[in-house]
This record gives C-alpha cells, structure tokens and sequence, in this order.
C-alpha cells in the first residue's frame, strides 16, 4: 500500500493519443476557449440587459456558471497531461477532480429539472407565473441546485477519501468515483453499492419532476391553438435539446463506468467518455443565447457596439 499523499496514477487513456498529442492538446484548448467565451458572453449579456432579467434567464445563467466549473476541472489538466511525458496525476487532485465532475454533472440535471418546472408554470399557469417565479426566487432555486448534489455527493465521497490505495492505473483521460475505487486495496463492493443508492438519491427527483412538467404541458397544449402549440414548442425546444444532449451522454458514460468496455476501441471510449463533459458546456449557450431571439438580438447590438459585426450581418441574422 502506497499513501494517497505520494501515489500517482498512470492514465493509461493517453497513450492511445501518443503520436497526436500536440494535436489534440490545440483541440483542447480550442474547444476551453469556445467554452469560456460562449458562456461568459451569454453571462454578461444578461446581466447587462434589464430586459433579460427573467427567471429563465436566470436559470440560463446559472447552468453557464456550471459548465464553466465543469470544463475548468476537466479541460486545463487533460492539457496538462497531454504535454507531459508520463500522463500521471496525483490521487489528491485526482480525488479532487472527481468531486469536482460528479457535482458538475449533478448540478447540471438538477438546473435542467427546474428549468423544466419553470416552463411547466410559465405554459399551463401563466396568470400566476411571476407571483410563483420571481428572479429573486429563480436566483435561490439555482443556489439550492448547485449545493444539493455537494452535500449528497460530499456525504457518500466521503468513504472513497478514506480507502487505502494500491493500483496505480487509470483507463481513462479524467477521474472518476468508480475507477478511483477499483484501485483501492480491499472488496469496492460496499461502496459500489452505496454508489448506487447515491445515484438513485441523487438523479432520480430530477426525472420525476421533468416527466410531470411535461405531461402536463401536453395535456395543457392539446387544448390550445395550433399557433399556441407551436409558440409552446418554441419555449420548450432549447431545454428539451439540452436534456437529449445531457441524456445521451450520460447514458454513454454511466454504461462504461458500470459495464466491461474493453471490447470497445479505445479511441471510441474516449470519444464517448468526454461528449458527456465536452459538448453540453458548448452546445448550451447556444440554444439559450442564440435559439433565444431576445436574447440573440441583445447579443448581436454587443458585437455591433464593439465592431465585431457590420450592422448588416447583423441584420441578416436576425
């Protein structure tokens, strides 16, 4: 047994990335750049605009700041790791790393819950939409979203802090919960267990309370108009692409974490293991900034203030 205060992990992932490095270490750092500038943007231009202080913007802003704190624990050390020359990590960082995606990832289907109650509120409960949704209210639920998955996560991360550790090999580009406990040096099955309930305390609610939002919505939409149905389809369409992103990725990487996937080319993994951390911290200011025509035409007055963009581009994109 090797003490967690001088043990490394070799991240064996990279080594299928060897004769590319530089290469994939110039994506990398592209898609951080993209990522940084895509949710600031939207950030600032919501703050900066008192007509975009709506609770759903709110919320908007609130899962930028999330895919901020994911990507910045993600994508800085899988750069790192890529120019050095033994692709080890520290277990200490390795350990932090892990709470830092599992909260990410869980805060990430808590916003999107809420997210989908606001639009259940905003469509079947209208009259009553700002006495029941304020930005003061909106502003409070993100908080509670972000620390909830901390508390539960912190409770259960707590028994993988204490294991003793004796491997020293990890299969994948970043760390997670379960490969950071197959290398402990007694039986992971107790807290492969506990891990499950966690994840049934843990992700369950947010499901629940997206399926009822959604019901209720169609049962709400299949009596109205057919130009009230699409203004409703229009609403709802940037957080249901969020969540089918979310789910798909998820999907991925809970079935390679929980399933043998050896027989599964290694690039193919990789590829599968990070769309679940890479593209909804892209994909999301989009559908919110530039899906939402408020706030697109807010973004697009910003680049033309600073001559990002001619006036007349600006006007065909519209």
């Amino acid at each position: 047994m090797r003490t967690s205060s001088t043990l490394t992990f070799i991240m064996t992932a990279y080594t299928a990335m060897e004769n590319y490095k530089h290469w994939m270490f110039c994506v990398f750092l592209l898609l951080y750049v993209i990522t940084v500038f895509l949710n600031v943007l939207l950030i600032t231009v919501i703050h900066q605009n008192k007509k975009l202080h709506q609770p759903m913007n709110v919320f908007s802003c609130a899962l930028s700041l999330n895919e901020l704190y994911g990507s910045t624990a993600l994508l800085p050390t899988i750069m790192a790791l890529l120019l050095s020359q033994t692709y080890e990590m520290t277990v200490r960082w390795c350990m932090m790393q892990v709470f830092f995606l599992h909260t990410y990832a869980a805060a990430e289907l808590c916003i999107l819950a809420v997210m989908g109650y606001d639009r259940y509120i905003a469509i079947c409960k209208p009259l009553h939409y700002h006495g029941l949704m304020s930005n003061s209210r909106a502003a409070m639920i993100s908080a509670l979203a972000a620390v909830y998955p901390m508390l539960v996560f912190g409770s259960f991360f707590s028994l993988t802090v204490q294991i003793s550790i004796c491997g020293n090999e990890l299969h994948k580009l970043y760390c997670v919960n379960m490969e950071l406990v197959k290398n402990s040096c007694s039986s992971f099955s107790y807290i492969s267990n506990v891990g499950l309930l966690l994840l049934l305390i843990l992700v369950v609610p947010q499901p629940v309370m997206i399926v009822f939002s959604y019901v209720r919505i169609l049962k709400v939409c299949r009596k109205l108009s057919r130009e009230s149905q699409r203004n409703a389809l229009k609403t709802c369409l940037p957080h249901l692409l969020s969540l089918l992103n979310y789910t798909i990725g998820s999907t991925f990487e809970i079935l390679q974490t929980r399933f043998n996937t050896t027989h599964v080319p290694i690039e193919a993994r990789i590829f599968l293991s990070l769309y679940f951390l890479v593209t909804p911290p892209i994909v999301n200011p989009v559908l919110y900034g530039l899906g939402t025509k408020l706030v697109r035409d807010h973004i697009l007055k910003l680049f033309i203030r600073y001559k990002v963009l001619t006036t007349l581009i600006a006007k065909a994109l519209v």
